[in-house]
């Protein structure tokens, strides 16, 4: 089921052969002036400089002798030339009729499936261990679980990682640290190392002490220290290389805070409605990591380095050098870039991938050119096969990253609560959900917050910076979240009155110029969906979103719905049920779950 501008390209395609002339000229957009015409079609102009068009005809003539050809589409009401060759379509209510009963009666909404669907792994959310998330992995969990969710939809096979930190060397800071503030624990340490106690024994009491609270309060101070503290530093380095050697002490010391931290991060995530099919970390590929060593030393990958093995992955086309990846530090354990290759490896090894989408800030875009550049030399990708899309900052009014207003990192939990907050807020002051129980107004809110801090960020492109403005995101008018929502509602409520009244819906006809605008925009979902998926960009379906509940809320307005005729009503019934199918759809890609009534 094409939609109508698919549909439109074709058949202008087929008159520009027609006259001889190349098929892709007739690629059909929306109009530039929708108050002229429906959808319109540039290409005369360039027809006319190319070879093809050995009678010399200028843009003009083509586009007349194009429009000639397309006056007999009973599905179009009028097609006209315009300035020096544009080719204006105006769409017949009959098509525009059939079209809308086909969306009301696609589950999918009018949106098509690939052809050739792919296996691709999405690695988002990126949380690290020991440390509870910060507003600085949102952007990543938000835009993350809307690619996987997009391209699920469109017909991929798709796994989402959550890809943890942890097994660098934070985690022999972090071991480092806890023993010098706790004799028992580094203690309990020593003893289970000099009894090589086994990896998979019951993590003992005394480390139970541990909470994330801690850890969190005192990585920042070890890290601070392994910056001044040579020694320090030294200790941390060989404490890791102990970690990924496995020594027992401190390996179920560092499954204690794997543990704690995991009961955070699932809390996180589920309030953000963000899941993973997989939740690896590092760790999960330390086991391929020592064969891994060897095969990039058999494909004389490995370069000794003072001390350390590195793999150069600079180019002659290069304007900069890129660093080498380094594989083994000189203390001999591996680091962040190995176990990115190794992951390359494990998944290749495991799923097999035709694309690994990385959803990383954009700041990591080197990193991620060098570990690429490593695995493409070592095999275990081909060319283009990993990609990595970068996105900006969230930023308070200061145009620098969101802080608290004390200066520090703002916890994404507290951040969650924060909007959750103005979120009761503005229902309150909105006179919303006030007489319902308060367990589902508890509810309404969560998705409120949710969807506030979701549509902020995904409405821009991936690639830009936006200022974090909670009272403007949390408002119930304009281009927020929780004005999508309230339109998605005000759509059921219309559906329980025509339920309750035995109204039922039946074929569209389409008379007012709101009708007419609400049909375009309903069509008008695979060409969000399908720019979305090319540039791994949810703001097409963001704006589509946004732009259909403008639609619906003026067809709401201009054409009366329960109080119509008979064969009007049950027209404008099936609109209404289109609409929220599909408003229902966009909404879900974008992580937003709509509540039954506010």
């Amino acid at each position: 089921m094409s939609d109508l501008k698919t549909a439109f390209s074709e058949a202008v395609a087929a008159a520009f052969a027609g006259l001889g002339l190349p098929a892709e000229l007739g690629r059909v957009t929306a109009s530039d002036r929708p108050d002229l015409a429906d959808f319109q079609c540039n290409g005369a102009l360039p027809a006319a400089k190319r070879a093809e068009n050995v009678s010399g005809k200028n843009p003009r003539e083509i586009a007349t002798a194009v429009a000639e050809v397309l006056k007999a589409d009973p599905r179009l009401a009028a097609v006209e030339v315009a300035g020096p060759g544009f080719i204006n379509l105006k769409v017949a209510d009959t098509a525009l009729a059939e079209r809308a009963d086909a969306v009301a009666a696609d589950p999918r909404a009018g949106a098509e499936t690939l052809a050739n669907p792919r296996r691709v792994i999405v690695d988002y959310g990126g949380p690290n261990v020991a440390k509870p998330m910060h507003v600085g992995h949102l952007r990543a969990s938000i835009i993350g679980e809307s690619v996987k969710r997009l391209y699920r939809f469109r017909g991929d096979t798709v796994l989402g990682d959550a890809h943890f930190g942890d097994w660098g060397y934070q985690m022999g800071l972090l071991i480092g640290a806890v023993c010098d503030e706790n004799p028992d624990i580094k203690a309990e340490v020593e003893r289970l190392d000099r009894e090589g106690a086994p990896l998979d024994a019951a993590i003992p009491v005394v480390f139970e002490k541990i909470t994330l609270a801690d850890l969190d309060r005192l990585y920042p101070l070890a890290a601070a220290k392994g910056k001044e503290d040579p020694a320090y530093r030294d200790r941390a380095r060989k404490l890791t290389a102990e970690l990924q050697a496995k020594k027992p002490g401190g390996y179920l010391l560092w499954r204690r805070f794997r543990e704690v931290t995991q009961v955070a991060l699932e809390r996180d995530f589920h309030a953000l409605g963000v899941d993973f099919d997989l939740w690896k970390g590092e760790s999960d590929v330390d086991d391929l990591i020592p064969g891994m060593i060897a095969d990039l030393d058999k494909k004389g990958l490995l370069v000794d380095d003072q001390g350390a093995r590195i793999v150069r992955v600079s180019r002659p086309e290069d304007k900069r050098e890129l660093p080498p990846l380094l594989v083994v530090s000189s203390e001999g354990s591996a680091m962040y870039g190995t176990t990115d290759l190794a992951t390359i490896l494990d998944r290749k090894q495991s799923f097999d991938p035709q694309l690994a989408i990385y959803v990383v800030d954009q700041r990591q875009a080197d990193h991620f050119e060098i570990v690429f550049r490593a695995a493409y030399l070592a095999g275990y990708a081909a060319e283009g096969q990993l990609e990595h899309i970068g996105f900006g900052t969230m930023n308070g009014p200061d145009g620098k990253p969101f802080k608290t207003r004390e200066g520090g990192v703002l916890k994404l939990a507290d951040l969650i609560e924060m909007t959750r907050d103005k979120a009761r807020e503005r229902l309150h002051e909105a006179g919303l959900g006030e007489d319902l129980p308060p367990e589902e107004f508890e509810d309404i809110a969560g998705k409120v917050a949710v969807a506030a801090l979701k549509f902020a960020d995904l409405s821009n492109f991936r690639g830009t910076s936006y200022v974090f403005d909670l009272d403007r995101f949390t408002s119930f008018e304009g281009k927020t979240g929780p004005y999508l929502l309230y339109q998605a509602v005000r759509v059921k409520s219309l559906l329980r009155r025509a339920a309750e009244e035995k109204a039922e819906a039946g074929p569209v006809h389409v008379a007012e110029g709101a009708e007419r605008d609400l049909v375009l925009t309903l069509d008008a979902f695979e060409t969000a969906l399908s720019e979305s998926y090319d540039k791994k960009a949810p703001n097409a379906v963001a704006e589509h979103a946004y732009r259909l509940s403008q639609a619906f809320s003026k067809f709401y307005a201009a054409c009366p719905i329960l109080s119509a005729e008979p064969a009007t009503r049950a027209s404008r019934l099936t609109l209404a049920q289109a609409t929220l199918k599909q408003l229902e759809l966009a909404l879900d890609l974008l992580g937003v779950a709509v509540p039954e009534r506010m």
